[in-house]
């Protein structure tokens, strides 16, 4: 089995997840902060839903330095607008996940702010890295944010308080 095939598991069951938490998103509930340093619901999903994009710059790209790069608009525009855009990008970082040879994942992928290094590890790594546990841990973020609006909180690696398992 190849690394790209290794990591196409874990894309699609994480892909699945984060479509069902953001199936949940309250559009009269955008601007909602738990706290002051907190970033506003939309925004965070709006974040969690261009993620993938940040995947597939990572597989086709040799390096990001974030000064310089382009910033997705994230204004938040409601649940289906949220959900369109992060379907076509999960779609097109699977695509280029599929594309990706163990030589390409084991190459090196630098990623900057200007002359500050965040990171020069493998594509591989900074996939699972970057990528995967960035998106992991804001869309466990919304589950907060959706437990404080008192919204159901999907099961995601097993059963939520509001989705149990059935006998």
């Amino acid at each position: 089995m190849t690394t790209a095939e290794l990591l196409l598991q874990d894309f699609d069951i994480e892909m699945a997840s984060t479509r069902r938490t953001l199936e949940r998103i309250p559009e009269d509930k955008a601007a909602y902060k738990p706290h002051e340093k907190s970033m506003p619901l939309g925004q965070l999903a709006l974040h969690v839903a261009t993620l993938p994009g940040f995947a597939k710059t990572i597989l086709t790209t040799p390096s990001l330095d974030l000064a310089s790069a382009p910033r997705p608009d994230m204004t938040f525009h409601g649940r289906e607008a949220t959900l369109a855009t992060f379907d076509a990008l999960a779609a097109e970082a699977r695509t280029a996940l599929v594309a990706s040879s163990d030589a390409d994942l084991s190459a090196s992928w630098r990623f900057s702010f200007g002359d500050h290094l965040i990171s020069d590890a493998p594509r591989s790594l900074a996939f699972r890295h970057m990528f995967f546990n960035h998106l992991i841990h804001h869309r466990a973020q919304l589950g907060v944010y959706l437990r404080l609006n008192n919204i159901p909180v999907p099961g995601v690696y097993g059963p939520s308080a509001d989705e149990p398992f059935k006998p």
